[in-house]
């Protein structure tokens, strides 16, 4: 079995991926788009964290959160956010033997990739691939054309211009910054 090295920081800020199972093609999350938005508001209730900026593509997402300054557990946030979207969705996805011992369905990765945030240029990268990321997998030409991203939030307090994101090769600059 694999031994996975999380960083546990209290107070931590995070960037994370979260797959579903079966990537391509799978519009799941846009499909259900208020189920999981229903998931992080139950799960910010009651294990709260800052959620910096988050996209929502069809088949995972990114996001950038802090945790509170006394608490380090992340892996519970997604746990919870996980199952609380299965639980909300009709149980006729297929499941294997192995998930169905564990009680587990068959929508996301077990594991996601985490990425403990260093400092305020670290944090800029990796908000700045949240926000490109639909327009990196061709979703979108333009950044402010992707209805599931803080972006529209970004713009609104004066951060981004709306027409951030702009030709191919800055897509790629960013992307590539970070990941």
């Amino acid at each position: 079995m694999p031994n996975y090295h999380r960083a546990y920081q209290a107070g931590g800020c995070y960037f994370f991926t979260v797959n579903l199972q079966q990537r391509y093609p799978n519009d799941l999350l846009v499909r259900h788009i208020d189920v999981l938005r229903a998931a992080f508001r139950d799960v910010v209730q009651r294990h709260p964290f800052g959620l910096d900026a988050i996209v929502i593509l069809p088949d995972h997402l990114h996001c950038v959160l802090t945790l509170p300054a006394d608490d380090v557990d992340y892996p519970t946030r997604w746990r919870l956010i996980k199952s609380y979207f299965s639980r909300q969705l009709s149980a006729t996805e297929p499941s294997s033997d192995n998930r169905h011992k564990r009680y587990e369905r068959n929508i996301w990765q077990r594991r996601y990739w985490e990425h403990l945030i260093r400092d305020e240029r670290d944090w800029r990268a990796h908000i700045d691939y949240v926000h490109i990321n639909p327009q990196h997998h061709g979703y979108v030409t333009q950044v402010a054309d992707w209805p599931f991203s803080t972006f529209h939030r970004y713009v609104q307090q004066g951060i981004y211009p709306v027409d951030w994101g702009g030709s191919h090769d800055t897509v790629a600059k960013i992307a590539s910054a970070g990941e």
